[in-house]
């Protein structure tokens, strides 16, 4: 009887470690580079990490970077260097419940609060009277969207902006296709806490790696960096809350679609055309019909949802190339 239980006890404790995440991954060389040439600052109780690099002498130039679902502002570490070529200073934040910032449990995630702590950062740096460049891709494309009816409408506390460039979001909640994980998590209810738990590296990785191009799919090195950037703070954990923004785009579709239509700076649209979650060619013709003004660059066949890391050299060309046309 003593044995049974000794078998017992060895197979429970790594089975419970799995189940917790013990022991947590720890930070790649270049995420922790990433970090420690960062910094904080704090919104409401909250930790926000963000970077603020010096760039072009000669230049006043700003750029804002927002990145996407479910990853941080590492997402930008390989054009980073290329637009401090371009722009005065680049910034851009890990939104609260994701990479290195706060990961706050039983929170109302939103993209209104998001938003605010974008106008928060800029008042931090002292830039909320400065006009700065935009560019998004995926969640943060949202974020921008709704920056952007704060900024047309001079909304208390919005941000100056020179121009927007989104790349690969979901902005027509009514042609976006989530990923079955994604549809599970934000709907699974009282399961929801048990079933982000069971998320584990190999299934966040085959689910990831879905989204890239056959060609450009992610090294184990980076698919763990980006693991490793959710897992920070237990990140894992709310991930089913974040994910309310999904919900969020179909309720606020007429504010944030309408913000592009309507908005009076210069708009581009960088566009992965393999994306399966804005999918080609039903997303360009919605996006070239209701946004007629907007210029667009779709890169090559194979590149798909995210761009700037897929062909770093080919996102970056055209966002300068954008940029330098007005």
């Amino acid at each position: 009887m003593k044995e049974w239980w000794i078998q017992v006890g060895l197979l429970t404790v790594p089975l419970i470690a799995v189940y917790l995440h013990i022991p947590p991954p720890k930070l790649s060389p270049a995420l922790s580079s990433w970090r420690t040439s960062g910094a904080f600052f704090t919104y409401q109780g909250h930790r926000i990490f963000y970077r603020d690099s010096w760039g072009a002498i000669g230049s006043s130039d700003v750029v804002l970077l927002l990145h996407g679902f479910p990853t941080s502002s590492y997402d930008w570490c390989k054009i980073w260097d290329g637009l401090t070529q371009r722009f005065h200073r680049v910034l851009a934040l890990d939104f609260l419940g994701f990479g290195f910032s706060d990961k706050p449990k039983m929170h109302n995630y939103s993209i209104f609060e998001q938003a605010r702590i974008v106008e928060a950062l800029l008042g931090h740096l002292g830039l909320q009277n400065q006009k700065v460049n935009l560019l998004s891709h995926d969640y943060g494309d949202t974020v921008a969207q709704e920056l952007l009816h704060r900024f047309d409408y001079n909304k208390t506390g919005h941000i100056t902006i020179s121009s927007l460039c989104l790349s690969n979001g979901g902005i027509f909640p009514e042609i976006y296709q989530p990923r079955l994980l994604q549809k599970l998590l934000k709907d699974s209810g009282v399961l929801s806490p048990i079933l982000t738990r069971l998320i584990n590296y190999p299934i966040f990785s085959k689910g990831i790696g879905a989204v890239f191009g056959p060609y450009t799919r992610p090294s184990d090195t980076e698919l763990w960096e980006m693991w490793t950037g959710i897992r920070i703070n237990d990140g894992n954990l709310v991930v089913d809350s974040i994910l309310q923004y999904i919900n969020q785009r179909h309720k606020h579709r007429d504010r944030w679609v309408g913000a592009l239509i309507s908005a009076s700076v210069p708009l581009h649209f960088i566009y992965g055309p393999l994306d399966p979650v804005n999918p080609h060619p039903a997303f360009l013709a919605l996006y070239r019909k209701l946004i007629p003004k907007s210029t667009i660059s779709v890169l090559d066949d194979h590149i798909s949802h995210y761009p700037q890391l897929e062909d770093p050299m080919g996102f970056l060309n055209a966002y300068l190339n954008f940029i330098n046309s007005f």
